[in-house]
């Protein structure tokens, strides 16, 4: 408990440095003695198991899963991962060998050296982008500084769980406190903002987006007019909507189901009374 509530003060004193100076002097003058030798942007402080067992039940981490610890520490996190959950790779990423020692004695414990390997690196030289469950205990300006490459780099669907800290402005898909520990959930969303065109029985139509993270507005314009989208739902490359459209004079709702996959969108629009279109969309130039 001591170690976490240290945690908890070197974060407050890392924010408030933040708000005189940018993120670069933060991180040049903010650095924490390691074990072994070498200075550490996140201080040393273990997860508990029950955290890191909730940590990887929010991910959903299965045995389809490739998973990537950032700050492992002594590995607890990878370890629990592929003993319990199964995936079927484990990276942890860490900076002092003291930790990358115990993390690998920690794996052969528990007999999981196939399938895990420890790092021991700068964790922003490092390409962590092939995992598609990311776990981190940083701080909130690391996380800031990650946010971009996870939102850039990493695919669509990657599920990314937090313990104690945000990113920002980018609010999380759910949280949970779990012994008094705030865990932060996202699925990082496929990038859908701008025009998208298709056509229903030659009529055309244009979808236009406005995204910002994984929260989705836009409008609908086809023969009859403009309309607003209405509960947009983005989960990873997932996303649907509801809109009314004039149908007879009359206002009515269709709603749309599908997938975005880079400059594609496919989907069904079901338009009501048992009458489905299939959608097979481009983004427009």
């Amino acid at each position: 408990m001591m170690m976490r509530r240290y945690f908890g003060v070197v974060a407050a004193t890392a924010l408030l440095l933040v708000g005189s100076v940018s993120n670069s002097d933060v991180w040049a003058q903010v650095k924490f003695p390691g074990d072994g030798n070498v200075n550490l942007d996140v201080p040393y402080v273990p997860t508990p198991q029950p955290v890191v067992n909730r940590m990887l039940q929010m991910g959903q981490a299965t045995a389809n899963d490739i998973h990537y610890d950032l700050g492992s520490g002594d590995g607890r996190i990878v370890v629990t991962a592929a003993r319990d959950f199964k995936v079927k790779k484990g990276v942890g990423i860490d900076i002092d060998p003291v930790r990358i020692r115990e993390a690998n004695a920690n794996a052969k414990a528990a007999g999981v050296t196939d399938r895990v390997t420890f790092m021991q690196t700068d964790l922003f030289k490092f390409d962590f982008t092939e995992a598609n469950v990311l776990t981190l205990y940083l701080l909130p300006d690391v996380n800031l500084m990650l946010r971009p490459i996870i939102l850039d780099k990493m695919k669509p669907g990657t599920r990314v769980v937090s313990h104690a800290f945000t990113m920002g402005d980018w609010r999380p898909d759910s949280q949970e406190v779990v012994e008094g520990e705030a865990l932060y959930y996202w699925m990082v969303p496929a990038k859908v903002a701008g025009g998208w065109d298709w056509r229903i029985e030659n009529t055309p139509y244009h979808v236009d987006l406005s995204q910002q993270f994984q929260v989705i507005t836009g409008t609908l314009r086809g023969p009859n007019g403009e309309s607003n989208l209405r509960n947009v739902v983005l989960k990873g490359e997932d996303l649907r909507f509801e809109v009314s459209v004039p149908r007879g004079g009359v206002p009515a709702t269709v709603s749309f189901v599908g997938k975005v996959t880079g400059n594609m969108l496919t989907g069904t629009m079901d338009m009501g009374g048992g009458q489905k279109a299939q959608i097979n969309a481009t983004k427009s130039p």
